[in-house]
């Protein structure tokens, strides 16, 4: 299954990018071209005049910046804007046919390979289910897919590929029996390297990251970041995974696992201990609908294309929305996060009703000495694992730091 174009949304958090270590002047140099990029980014359109307020470089710094980057194409000229007096001021956006990039997700019952474009946008995508992943079947389907998605571009648009951007979930083997695979079918994935086995078999730099930090990230640039620099993110995929903002940057702790959000200790309904991914996650949907008699593939076709399951749906809302709001007490008992942030692998009217449900469950609970968060919807969507990994190639190519943007703005506006 395929389509053309899609919304807005922007990269994942990146690594962080130093410019300093030296005198060396094309370090520098480039350090600033990717800072205009992502400020240009950010905003959507500045002139010359706006990025040197923002960025602190000189007006002429700038100039000779942005020269360059329109003469290679990555940027692009607007409309002049004319004020009151002066010359008319001339908006540069982001040309967004100037990079593509390739973004996979790899979840426990389908992948997602998508083309997004230098501004966020999908241009093109593919879509595959199964019944558990092996890695033959997922390299084929990146390798073939890729082919596909490339045969539909010139060779300019080849040409212009910055990478591959893979979002995949860590340690796959340990959820066998919750996927349904044969005993001992997922051990395969033991010291598989994925990114390794992917680079041998295509021409792009290949990238590899968690995929719930990947929609995380995605959330963080593209969402709801800019207006909540504290967050703590849930995204219900056939697992519930997450990720921790704090001071507009993603929060990845000592060993890369802060955020999982699945491991946390609930009540179930009959007052056991579970841990949130036994609860609030779409493989527990798929087991209820199958208890009772009803087809669960539809989970999988497409994201977007849920239908109201009826009873069983509202029922799994009802318990997940009672998990979700013990999560999000217990993590606002630790940090006192602006925002709690759900979003998921389905479409938006499920998304709606799970928030909805999960504030009334937290107006239940004891909230002494808790100062809860906003509980909102994740503005992203259910690619946003597939969107946060095709950033990761752009990013490395072309873009700063999310936090320093944060910071730049931050600066600007206190001047």
């Amino acid at each position: 299954m395929s389509s053309l174009e899609g919304p807005v949304h922007a990269p994942a958090q990146p690594p962080i990018l130093n410019p300093a270590g030296g005198a060396n002047q094309i370090r520098v140099r480039a350090y600033n071209e990717r800072l205009v990029l992502s400020l240009v980014r950010l905003y959507g359109a500045l002139s010359k005049a706006d990025i040197a307020r923002r960025s602190g470089l000189s007006a002429q710094t700038v100039s000779v910046i942005m020269r360059e980057l329109e003469k290679e194409g990555l940027l692009s000229r607007g409309a002049p804007v004319r004020g009151r007096v002066g010359q008319p001021s001339i908006p540069m956006h982001l040309n967004p046919d100037a990079v593509y990039s390739f973004g996979v997700k790899m979840g426990r019952r389908s992948a997602d390979l998508v083309l997004m474009d230098f501004v966020g946008n999908i241009r093109m995508q593919l879509h595959k289910t199964y019944a558990y992943p092996l890695p033959g079947d997922f390299l084929d389907f990146i390798v073939s897919g890729i082919a596909e998605l490339e045969g539909r571009l010139d060779a300019q648009q080849r040409s212009r590929i910055a990478g591959i951007g893979i979002a995949a979930p860590f340690e796959l083997w340990n959820w066998a029996e919750e996927v349904g695979s044969p005993p001992g079918a997922m051990d395969v994935w033991r010291g598989f390297d994925l990114q390794g086995e992917v680079t041998k078999r295509v021409s792009y730099p290949v990238f590899l990251q968690n995929d719930a930090t990947s929609a995380c990230g995605a959330e963080l640039v593209f969402g709801v970041g800019p207006s909540y620099p504290d967050f703590v993110y849930f995204f219900i995929g056939s697992f519930i995974g997450g990720g921790i903002v704090l001071n507009s940057a993603i929060f990845s702790g000592r060993t890369g696992t802060a955020g999982a959000i699945g491991p946390l200790p609930v009540r179930g309904k009959n007052g056991e201990t579970l841990q949130l991914l036994e609860i609030a996650s779409i493989f527990v949907l798929e087991n209820m609908l199958r208890e009772r008699g009803i087809d669960p593939e539809p989970l999988w076709y497409s994201a977007d294309d849920w239908v109201d399951f009826g009873e069983a749906m509202e029922l799994w809302i009802q318990d997940s929305a009672k998990a979700l709001a013990q999560a999000i007490v217990a993590a606002a008992s630790i940090i006192d996060f602006s925002a709690a942030v759900i979003d998921g692998g389905f479409p938006g009217w499920v998304r709606e009703r799970i928030v909805r449900a999960t504030m009334r469950e937290a107006e239940k609970l004891d909230l002494q000495g808790v100062v809860m968060p906003e509980i909102i919807e994740g503005a992203v969507g259910s690619q946003a694992r597939a969107i946060g990994g095709a950033s990761l190639p752009i990013f490395a190519r072309y873009l700063t730091d999310q936090n320093v943007l944060f910071k730049e703005i931050e600066n600007a506006e206190g001047a």
